[in-house]
């Protein structure tokens, strides 16, 4: 990884709504507070971000809900990372992020992931989006069954033709996942919406803006990349199996935030075996600390 952070850019994870795919299990829980095997479910989105360089990020969650992720996170200074945190009353569309993060948002271009979506693989395609000043970024991934999703159309030569809200007769098999980047205009795009028919200012309807004006680029992601929806119990289920299985085979963590940090030059080693040492006799505690011993530093040095 390299030690670098983008000020230009700023992230947002939306982490509200109701959790009812998963019903009884978010009846007293956020969903993005549950475990995805050894982390809380937010640590997956928000080590996207930081694998981007964003280190400033906002979250944005339910009245109910935000005071728990402030609890867990704090302000982020332990992990070089600046949290903000904003109410989303009701769930209302996932381009209402941009409504309800303007004043976070500032002049700034900001990256939105959805709280329940993970990537795994090189994030280059990430990095690679955020050079990318003007306009807006999404992604493409191919699926099963792209009927669920929002799908994205090319021609021949790569132009993005057409993107259609689950449509009942896709007209390819890219997928676009909960991550999206766009530059300062889409506080703008946002605020003009009007909301579809069920209610909610639709992220769609700001990516076709974009397509509209030109400026909608999209990139696709290969079978180097490995993306997850963890909204419903089997997904939730297959998630953590997929974590475990890497985790287990490697002996490396996906998500680990305190290791990211440590790796992006945000934090020293130092800092990083203060972190272990407070989750000391845990498993994550351990594999922090193996992460400070690999740089020739050990306790009581």
């Amino acid at each position: 990884m390299n030690a670098q952070t983008d000020s230009s850019w700023k992230g947002i994870i939306l982490a509200g709504g109701a959790g009812t795919r998963l019903h009884p299990i978010t009846l007293v829980s956020s969903k993005q507070m549950l475990p995805v095997y050894d982390k809380p479910m937010i640590y997956y989105p928000l080590s996207t971000l930081m694998l981007g360089g964003i280190n400033d990020v906002l979250v944005i969650s339910t009245p109910k809900d935000l005071p728990r992720f402030e609890e867990l996170l704090g302000d982020g200074s332990s992990i070089g990372v600046k949290f903000s945190y904003a109410v989303q009353a009701e769930p209302r569309g996932i381009a209402e992020a941009f409504i309800v993060g303007r004043k976070f948002i500032g002049q700034s271009n900001v990256c939105l992931i959805l709280g329940d979506n993970m990537f795994y693989g090189k994030m280059d395609f990430l990095r690679n989006a955020l050079k990318r000043r003007a306009g807006a970024t999404v992604f493409g991934y191919p699926v099963q069954d792209p009927k669920r999703y929002g799908v994205v159309e090319f021609d021949s030569t790569g132009k993005v033709l057409s993107i259609e809200e689950k449509p009942a007769r896709p007209k390819s098999k890219f997928a676009i996942p909960g991550l999206y980047c766009y530059d300062n205009r889409v506080v703008e795009v946002a605020g003009s919406l009007e909301p579809s028919p069920r209610g909610e200012l639709e992220i769609t309807d700001v990516n076709k803006s974009y397509l509209k004006a030109g400026e909608l680029h999209v990139e696709l992601l290969g079978r180097g990349m490995a993306w997850l929806d963890t909204g419903t119990p089997r997904s939730l289920l297959e998630a953590g199996n997929f974590v475990a299985s890497i985790e287990n085979r490697q002996g490396l963590k996906i998500g680990c935030i305190e290791e990211i940090a440590f790796r992006m030059g945000w934090i020293s080693v130092t800092q990083l075996e203060h972190l272990a040492m407070a989750m000391k006799g845990n498993e994550y505690g351990m594999y922090l600390k193996s992460v400070v011993d690999e740089q020739g530093f050990m306790s009581g040095r």
